[in-house]
């Protein structure tokens, strides 16, 4: 699968009205790089299929990112701007407050699952205790020194503790899929 704004867009609205129609940006970015993170760890696949970085406070899903800091092409934008408000401060909100879990159409029950657990066992944590933990237990980050470099799928399989062999293996799987998605896209 490649990536997808309305998806991404989607977790997004996901996680902005679990937290009452409006989030911290840095929050919702490391909420939603631990869902994929989750889901490779579940299914050796992510919810977004993003690409995902090492930036100072820790990893982030990039592409997600650039839509909540309003970086998007005009059809990505366009597909962000339909769940989430602009950026203000360092704060996005909902467009709508009245939509139902069904309406977020692009997301699998598998999907659900991982987002409810991710918002379970991380939503008591403030912007910087995510990023904070994301320093200490996402192996798969390094200290880009104020920069950022690509975080590859198989340093997330090693992290999550696949053996090399396994790791490549599931990156792979994930480096297909991408490329059967590019095929048909481009048709």
């Amino acid at each position: 699968m490649l990536f997808s704004a309305e998806r991404s867009a989607q977790v997004a609205a996901f996680f902005t009205e679990k937290a009452g129609s409006r989030i911290n940006v840095l929050r919702l970015i490391k909420l939603i790089y631990l869902s994929d993170r989750e889901s490779m760890d579940r299914y050796g696949y992510p919810i977004t299929f993003d690409r995902l970085v090492s930036m100072p406070h820790g990893p982030v899903p990039s592409m997600t990112l650039n839509l909540a800091n309003g970086f998007a092409g005009k059809q990505d934008g366009q597909a962000w701007e339909r769940w989430i408000h602009d950026r203000e401060d360092h704060y996005v909100s909902l467009r709508s407050n009245e939509f139902r879990r069904d309406d977020l159409e692009d997301l699998s029950d598998a999907d659900f699952e991982v987002l409810e657990e991710v918002w379970a066992q991380f939503s008591a944590m403030s912007p910087f205790e995510l990023s904070d933990y994301t320093h200490t237990h996402c192996a798969e980050w390094r200290d880009p020194d104020g920069s950022s470099f690509p975080i590859h799928d198989r340093d997330v399989f090693v992290a999550l503790g696949r053996s090399r062999e396994e790791a490549v293996e599931e990156a792979r799987a994930i480096q297909d899929q991408r490329e059967i998605d590019r095929v048909f896209a481009a048709l």
